[in-house]
């Protein structure tokens, strides 16, 4: 079985929209969020959808789940203080309510403002979770990255040719990343920025697969007029045949 667990927790501070959540802004009459699920909903191999929402959001966005006829989504959970924290919440209701086989359960982590991703980085994060166990989506480094030392000093320059950029989805066994979070309870650890870093602090290996440039994260207001572009450029294209 294939879940992807998408979390739409943010509030949206740096997209400067008021009290609305960045991930119900919308765009030609639906929410970013929505965008977002129906890329999934659309997948033939994804069993189904788990939602965690940011508290007090939760009946707005279910309605609009209902609106735009998502039928994947099983449940939309409250997320937690943390991203770490929801991220178990969302692996906790897919092994004990859902009752999944953890070791024949898989389950793709997405961000409910990436609404760009595409059905080939969904079908090539399947078919590397499903062989190797992890799965992290990536995309070429494209400029040069720096590690920066004291008084603004640079201490190390990278070779660009070895860097990527980790993005989402990034997908495991059910087991395994289900055991990675009951460790990082364990130990108290919250200082994890996402799934990759905290399951390779424990030891796994990662497997990367390429996505594409366009799998943007709307968090500012020059990303939300970056998606309308490409969004309007992808319709012109089937209208026009470009």
């Amino acid at each position: 079985m294939n879940y992807a667990l998408i979390f739409a927790g943010g509030v949206g501070k740096r997209m400067r929209n008021g009290a609305l959540p960045k991930q119900f802004l919308e765009l030609h009459g639906k929410p970013i969020i929505i965008y977002t699920l129906e890329k999934f909903e659309e997948n033939p191999s994804i069993d189904g959808i788990i939602v965690v929402c940011v508290s007090g959001w939760e009946d707005y966005l279910q309605k609009k789940i209902d609106r735009f006829n998502i039928k994947k989504v099983k449940k939309v959970l409250t997320g937690g203080k943390t991203a770490i924290e929801s991220q178990f919440i969302a692996l906790d209701y897919v092994k004990k309510d859902l009752k999944q086989d953890p070791e024949k359960t898989y389950v793709l982590l997405h961000d409910g403002v990436r609404p760009l991703i595409d059905q080939d980085t969904i079908n090539k994060n399947i078919e590397c979770v499903h062989q190797h166990g992890t799965a992290v989506t990536v995309v070429p480094a494209i400029e040069t990255i720096a590690i920066s030392g004291e008084n603004h000093s640079i201490d190390e320059l990278m070779d660009r040719s070895k860097c990527v950029m980790a993005r989402a989805p990034q997908s495991y066994l059910l087991a395994n990343i289900y055991r990675a979070y009951s460790k990082a309870q364990e130990d108290e650890d919250n200082t994890f920025i996402d799934s990759a870093t905290m399951m390779m602090h424990y030891g796994y290996e990662l497997y990367t697969v390429e996505g594409t440039t366009n799998n943007i994260k709307v968090t500012t207001p020059i990303d939300f007029y970056i998606f309308k572009a490409i969004l309007d450029a992808e319709s012109n294209e089937q209208v026009f045949g470009g």
